[in-house]
């Protein structure tokens, strides 16, 4: 099978105590309007049944993001597409629906392999309590996007499709997607695990550029040398990848965020505070990046941690 369609394939077979996202995030390169599509699939771990949900939250150029929601809806192992409940479908270079008053109807190509954000042996064996690859790392989006009633274009925008497998989300997380041009690109999850004996560590970074055609660094494992500062609003990581000195910070402007509840298979709560109008900025030794309102990045908290939900939704 196609490298990206074995990534892509569906993973939860009925096993309880299990969650599998597929996720797409793009930008509109000329406005840095922007949209994420999240769909989620929850397999409790106690005798709740499963089921399928999921949201989609609109980046306006001008205003605050707003967010619809769809689902919940029971859900049995995928058969075909990705993801195919509630009126939502995702699948191989498609992704449709509506929720509330947003409706969208997407095309996305991407040419390149995966970029596996975690070592493959991890995703194959389900080594880690959870794993993300980015099937579409450098994806191109056409087609279309409704908002109330009002259509918006989409031609030339730009993000990428990802795919998550695990036992739930972590104890404190951040992500990052960021197009740098010219067809490079940096994905980066840096996250302290929920499971004990594994909460207390410091966050551990997987970080994976994409520069030139090449991925780096060449080993997938996390890089034990980068320091993760996690904030709000500001956030960073710092320290040495193979011999090279890196830096990259991360400013998501509360105005352009939106902060939704995750919740677990086990119940347990968390908060993501996210938005797909960061600002990025990237150093490699000498070499830099600038990405200013698309980048799309994200900071999950729990507990006293957590900021208050803000999710707004159309009327």
């Amino acid at each position: 099978m196609d490298e990206k369609l074995l990534a892509a394939a569906a993973r939860w077979r009925g096993k309880t105590g299990r969650l599998e996202v597929w996720y797409a995030t793009l930008s509109d390169p000329s406005t840095r309007a922007g949209l994420w599509i999240h769909c989620e699939t929850v397999a409790p771990s106690d005798a709740r049944a499963p089921y399928a949900h999921g949201w989609a939250t609109w980046f306006p150029a001008d205003a605050a993001p707003h967010t619809e929601r769809f689902g919940p809806e029971p859900v049995q192992p995928a058969i075909g597409a990705w993801f195919d409940s509630a009126g939502v479908r995702a699948a191989p270079e498609e992704l449709t629906g509506r929720a509330g008053a947003l409706a969208w109807e997407l095309a996305w190509k991407d040419a390149g392999a995966p970029l596996w954000t975690f070592p493959k042996p991890v995703w194959d064996r389900e080594l880690l309590p959870g794993a993300q690859v980015v099937l579409a790392p450098t994806a191109d989006f056409t087609g279309a996007l409704t908002v109330g009633g009002l259509t918006h274009h989409v031609d030339g925008w730009r993000g990428g499709v990802a795919h998550i497998y695990g036992h739930g989300n972590a104890k404190r997380w951040g992500w990052i997607h960021a197009d740098l041009g010219n067809g490079d690109v940096l994905e980066v999850v840096t996250a302290v695990s929920h499971k004990p004996g594994l909460r207390r560590l410091a966050p551990l970074a997987f970080v994976r550029f994409r520069i030139d055609g090449k991925d780096w660094p060449a080993s997938t494992l996390p890089s034990l040398r980068m320091r993760t500062t996690l904030g709000l609003r500001h956030w960073q990581l710092e320290g040495r990848i193979g011999g090279r000195r890196v830096l990259i910070r991360v400013d998501q402007p509360p105005e352009r965020c939106v902060s939704l509840g995750y919740t677990d298979p086990d119940g347990g709560t968390a908060v993501c505070t996210n938005t797909e109008q960061a600002d990025i900025y990237v150093e490699v030794d000498e070499r830099r990046w600038s990405v200013l309102g698309t980048g799309h990045a994200e900071v999950g908290l729990r507990g006293s941690e957590a900021p208050a939900l803000n999710e707004r939704t159309t009327t």
